[in-house]
């Protein structure tokens, strides 16, 4: 099994977050939330074997500061080494920041394997606007790398991170980027229900969504909704560690046919990361 989803930071960070967030308000608005933890790679390992997984896409925390988003890329590049196989480290950007390129560029070359989780809200940047997201999208393509997005649903409570990106933010972030392997985080935000629509269908065709944060959104029939969409190959399953741990999410997927399961835990994933 594989969590696609799971933050990690340099115990440099975590230490000391307060020094950081008063320079980062969206992690300032994170890191001081009451349901707040911090995980370093020995964490998750430990959570990966309590839970029976075998491996984790892990990544550090997106910042608007370039030189903080080096750090924990350095972090995570140092932790995928020592536990090969285990974990798999995806690339924190800024978007629009100076050598963004050869910072992916850089990482890739390290072994990881793609870029997120992207706050759009929280770095500042316009996701529909392709004139900001044109650079950071080709050098994906270029290199087949799979990018995580953060969404949300536009309704229900609030809590800490939740924002006003809409769904037609997102849509046109997806028209704007063909080609390009999108894991929609937090099931986009209830984005995956329009694949109803035949239109939608064809142009989500590389977009994908992760369950992470599922028991506090969402109750469990969510998935056999989804699965009654013909979504089985789209959903990928991601715990929100060390929000949340991944043998929470276990009860209601043991209920799913084998094969659906074995998609989301595993079988998605793999074809992403391929």
């Amino acid at each position: 099994m594989i969590d696609f989803h799971v933050h990690v930071t340099p115990p440099e960070i975590s230490a000391h977050w307060q020094k950081y967030a008063a320079k980062e308000p969206y992690f300032a608005l994170l890191s001081s939330a009451p349901y707040n933890r911090f995980a370093s790679a020995e964490d998750i390992i430990a959570a990966l074997d309590e839970s029976g997984f075998s491996q984790a896409v892990m990544f550090g925390f997106a910042f608007r500061d370039w030189g903080l988003c080096r750090l924990v890329n350095d972090y995570v590049i140092e932790k995928v080494r020592q536990f090969p196989g285990r974990l798999v480290g995806f690339i924190s950007v800024s978007p629009n920041a100076a050598g963004m390129e050869q910072e992916i560029d850089r990482c890739h070359r390290a072994g990881l394997k793609g870029i997120g989780e992207l706050y759009p809200d929280g770095q500042g940047f316009t996701i529909d606007n392709e004139n900001e997201t044109r650079a950071l999208t080709g050098v994906c393509r270029e290199r087949n790398m799979p990018l995580i997005v953060h969404t949300n649903e536009p309704v229900g409570h609030s809590y800490a991170g939740k924002n006003d990106i809409g769904l037609k933010k997102i849509e046109r972030f997806i028209e704007n980027s063909p080609g390009l392997r999108i894991v929609l985080a937090h099931w986009g935000g209830g984005l995956l229900f329009y694949e109803a629509m035949p239109e939608l269908r064809k142009k989500f065709r590389d977009v994908y969504y992760d369950t992470a944060a599922t028991p506090f959104l969402y109750d469990a029939n969510i998935y056999r909704a989804a699965l009654a969409l013909g979504l089985g190959e789209k959903i990928i399953f991601g715990s929100d560690f060390p929000l949340l741990s991944p043998s929470r999410y276990l009860p209601p997927l043991e209920n799913l046919p084998d094969n659906e399961r074995n998609l989301i835990l595993e079988g998605n994933a793999r074809r992403l990361l391929s």
